[in-house]
């Protein structure tokens, strides 16, 4: 008998690119997407509990993840530690689930290096204004527009080792896009 196997995406994109809203979109209506918490060695807040929101680590049981090769991909904010654990992917891949992972631009090149067969994906509106708009609608400061528009650009120029552009100027045609995709694959 054929073992099924699962297909693992990785979805980047600057912020205000829509990526929540439509992968949340996605997420709804398809039974087929695994889920896969993500890990971390940061200390669990009141009221949260493991493996939900996040699986959490001590520092030690970190380092043995690491070091064990366990770790696809991860990365340091405001002194915490998170990641993608190799193990609950491949646990998801091996019960013929897809998966679908949100990430950062240079954790997806992370990813990617470790497991070449994921399918990267980079999504953001195709025309400069429409990002330039959603960015304007939450800037906090005349200042705080450049620096976005800069940074996207920047993520933009990284995500050369993507496998496909999908466009997000419209939040439904995207999560259409992504759902032909997800069929096919």
């Amino acid at each position: 008998m054929e073992e099924k196997k699962g297909k693992l995406y990785v979805v980047s994109g600057p912020s205000g690119a829509g990526l929540k809203e439509i992968i949340g979109a996605v997420l709804e209506k398809r039974s087929d997407i695994g889920a896969v918490t993500p890990v971390t060695a940061r200390k669990m807040k009141a009221g949260e509990q493991d493996g939900v929101g996040f699986w959490f680590y001590d520092l030690e049981g970190w380092n043995a993840l690491k070091e064990s090769g366990d770790l696809l991909e991860c990365t340091e904010f405001a002194g915490n530690d998170y990641g993608t654990s190799r193990r609950l992917v491949e646990e998801q891949l091996r019960a013929g689930k897809k998966v679908l992972l949100n990430l950062e631009i240079d954790r997806a090149a992370q990813l990617k290096a470790a497991m070449p067969e994921a399918v990267c994906i980079y999504m953001e509106p195709t025309d400069p204004a429409v990002l330039r708009a959603r960015y304007a609608a939450i800037a906090r400061s005349p200042y705080e527009l450049p620096v976005r528009m800069e940074q996207a650009e920047k993520q933009r120029e990284q995500a050369s080792f993507c496998d496909l552009f999908l466009p997000s100027d419209d939040e439904a045609e995207a999560v259409r896009a992504m759902n032909a995709l997800l069929d096919k694959g």
